[in-house]
């Protein structure tokens, strides 16, 4: 609500409202009676991406065994199949057809004329973060441009992993498998809004993974978190160091950085078929050079955004803390998708590609498949050039819509780093390909410069690289000239999975993250006793004689304030009128640190705690009210008790509702 539009907000509510009070000691711990954690057997992850989603599990009573989910059918060649496409096909009358490789493959293969009416969606996460004010009810477009719920499709995709899960773990357990015994933990983006967040609970929720009765069995990590636990227990034969002068696995650093990737990979692939992590309980080597107060960050390069967070040590126990709130933003591997489409648009015409996308959406599935391939060999000391393969029906439905060749298009253009090679493909040389990295790269270097001016970023010994992206020979380059030997840059194997072996961790032991940066500031809306002089006289409110200040902004906590998970923050307040029958309290929160009243731009109220006192005595002279939020994962709690009867009402800070 801007001020132009209504005064104030307290006023046009209509609450008599309520004003703070010196706290009683009385009150009896809110939590004390909250029964005990439900036990669970095991712990599933969903690493749910932009470009790639799986799963891992481990079960509770052999957590050093982290199981990656089984073999998918389907597959791209030069992709290492450990995890599915995030892609899903709905059918024409908008059911859940299949996910990953199996909707692809089946969507492709459908004929033209059929498959515009199939609703087909791929990298649709990056919605949750490009939507400023995003709801239950924003919309995704299907490749064939109809309308979705966002909330079904990530129902739909969650469901399936539910099921997929279940199904692993009954086979394995040779009985049903009963979803009350999982713990589920899905990993998000920590620079995701508060909205964003809780969207994927509600989604959670909707397809049935975890019930609104027992939000406890799903927790919401943050992605660099999740990868913060797993780099801890980093042995030195799992990891490469970039920055080290010495031989690691075998191999001189001063030869090609992909060596140690390459070599890498090998590794994983032989260890493929077990599809068994084992994590040693331990602290890995590198870990043990870390002292209190230690300083490191965490890059978390995916395919939609990329995430930094700095993380300090705490001993004796080496929880961690967040130092600096999570930033980053949309840089990840996609972006180098949309320069190819630049590119193809500046050669073909963007009016071609738009209707080639529409009217041959299976074919441009092709070839981004074909393009994902060549990117993924793009090396900054490569010399030979990489060839995509061109659709037949693109140079068909070229040669349609243009009357002439897609050769002659390629000739007449004036991209001259780009040939067309006689076996119908794209002839790319290696700095046209390195060019389309260029952008995304740069972002991504501006703002880790950016990040390692902040004083709280000084004096960081490592620097983990993660993600899918991480693998790119070009990103692991710039990220080493950038640093100039500032601090060592560690690039775990398998690097891909890192997150989703950290999940798994984070599921069996919540309380390794310790303190997080609140993203938000939160308050109440109160009345305090208008003074003259200290508060506008626009906010003077008069009741039975006595003069009031209105749309207060009282604050719990502040953004960018640390929070330890889990922790309760008290206030009292009164009754203005001692014979209200209704106390009605409302929650605001907003981006800034410095609130004075609810009625300052940017300021929204995400929460409604109304608690029913008729028909009871308050002994003391004045009612007291307590209000208690609490920081949860992903979820802030608030309750209000009234200290003289117990009675006590809860609500869940909701970011969603408009």
């Amino acid at each position: 609500m801007d001020a132009a539009s209504t005064a104030s907000p307290a006023k046009s509510l209509g609450d008599p409202g309520i004003t703070p009070l010196s706290p009683s000691h009385s009150l009896k711990d809110p939590d004390q009676n909250e029964q005990s954690k439900p036990s669970f057997t095991v712990v599933v992850a969903i690493d749910f991406g932009t470009t790639s989603s799986g799963y891992a599990y481990s079960f509770t009573k052999e957590p050093e065994c982290i199981h990656i989910m089984r073999r998918w059918e389907g597959g791209d060649p030069g992709v290492s199949n450990q995890k599915t496409p995030t892609t899903i096909l709905l059918t024409p009358d908008r059911k859940f057809h299949s996910f990953g490789y199996a909707a692809r493959d089946f969507y492709h293969d459908l004929d033209p004329s059929e498959s515009k009416h199939w609703l087909y969606l791929e990298k649709f996460k990056m919605k949750l973060h490009t939507t400023a004010n995003l709801s239950i009810e924003t919309d995704l477009h299907a490749a064939n441009g109809k309308r979705v719920k966002a909330l079904d499709i990530f129902a739909y995709a969650l469901a399936f992993f539910k099921d997929q899960a279940l199904k692993e773990l009954s086979d394995q357990a040779g009985t049903e498998f009963r979803n009350e015994d999982v713990r589920w933990v899905i990993t998000v983006p920590a620079i995701w809004k508060q909205p964003a967040k809780q969207f994927m609970r509600e989604a959670a929720y909707k397809c049935g993974l975890v019930s609104r009765d027992n939000p406890d069995q799903l927790i919401i990590a943050l992605e660099p978190e999740a990868a913060s636990i797993y780099c801890r227990k980093l042995r030195l034969h799992q990891m490469i160091d970039l920055s080290s002068k010495t031989a690691m696995n075998g191999y001189s650093p001063t030869e090609n950085v992909g060596a140690g990737m390459t070599q890498a990979k090998e590794h994983v692939r032989r260890n493929r078929q077990s599809r068994t992590f084992l994590v040693e309980n331990v602290i890995g080597e590198l870990w043990s050079e870390l002292e209190e107060g230690d300083r490191y960050v965490v890059v978390d390069c995916g395919g939609g955004t990329v995430d930094l967070t700095v993380h300090q040590i705490r001993l004796p126990e080496g929880h961690l803390k967040e130092l600096y709130k999570a930033s980053g933003g949309p840089y990840g591997s996609i972006g180098v998708d949309y320069e190819f489409e630049k590119l193809l648009c500046q050669i073909f015409g963007p009016d071609f590609i738009d209707q080639f996308k529409i009217k041959r959406p299976a074919a441009w599935v092709d070839l981004m498949i074909a393009f994902e391939s060549r990117k993924r060999a793009a090396a900054p000391d490569r010399s030979n050039p990489l060839n995509i393969n061109l659709p037949f029906s693109f140079i068909d439905y070229y040669k349609k819509f243009r009357g002439h060749s897609v050769e002659h298009a390629l000739r007449k253009s004036n991209v001259d780093f780009v040939k067309w090679s006689s076996q119908g493909m794209l002839r790319m040389n290696p700095d046209a390909m390195n060019a389309l990295f260029k952008p995304t790269i740069d972002r991504i270097i501006q703002h880790l410069s950016e990040l390692f001016e902040k004083p709280e970023v000084s004096k960081i010994k490592f620097l983990f690289l993660v993600g899918g992206f991480a693998e790119s020979p070009l990103l692991q380059h710039a990220v080493q000239n950038m640093l100039q030997g500032r601090c060592r840059i560690i690039i775990p194997h398998d690097v891909g999975l890192t997150i989703l072996k950290g999940a798994v961790l984070f599921g069996l032991d919540p309380g390794v993250i310790k303190i997080r940066r609140s993203p938000l500031t939160y308050g109440v809306g109160v009345l305090n006793r208008y003074v003259e002089g200290k508060h506008p006289p626009d906010k003077m409110l008069v009741k039975d004689g006595t003069r009031w200040c209105t749309d207060v902004f009282d604050t719990f906590i502040s953004a960018d304030q640390s929070v330890a998970l889990g922790e309760a923050v008290k206030r009292s307040y009164t009754p203005a009128k001692p014979s209200q029958q209704v106390i009605v309290i409302h929650i605001y929160c907003s981006e800034r640190e410095e609130v004075r009243f609810i009625s300052d731009p940017g300021v929204r109220k995400c929460g409604t705690l109304r608690l029913d006192v008729g028909g009871t005595e308050s002994p003391a002279a004045r009612r007291e009210i307590q209000t208690v939020m609490q920081f949860g994962d992903t979820e802030i709690r608030a309750m209000a008790i009234d200290v003289a009867t117990s009675r006590s009402v809860k609500a869940t800070i909701d970011f969603l509702s408009q």
